[in-house]
């Protein structure tokens, strides 16, 4: 099931629709870098395209945040 959340990026209420685990897995990522969530949405924002979907955005850093830890797990 999706959900919508809602943040503030560069002084603009936005919001974004993503699936609980996903937005968990954010939630874990800004966790694990000491930071807001909202601090890591606005820097994924801030780095995709112009007609990138942010949902999108989203989803594609966790998946490439997991493929890296995966990775340098199988290394170690």
């Amino acid at each position: 099931m999706i959900r919508k959340y809602s943040t503030t990026l560069h002084g603009h209420r936005t919001s974004f629709s993503l699936e609980p685990l996903f937005h968990d897995e954010l939630k874990a990522i800004a966790d694990e870098r000491a930071m807001p969530v909202a601090a890591l949405i606005r820097e994924i924002d801030d780095a995709r395209a112009v007609d990138d979907n942010l949902s999108s955005a989203l989803r594609l850093h966790v998946l490439e945040w997991l493929k890296t830890k995966v990775r340098d797990a199988a290394i170690s």
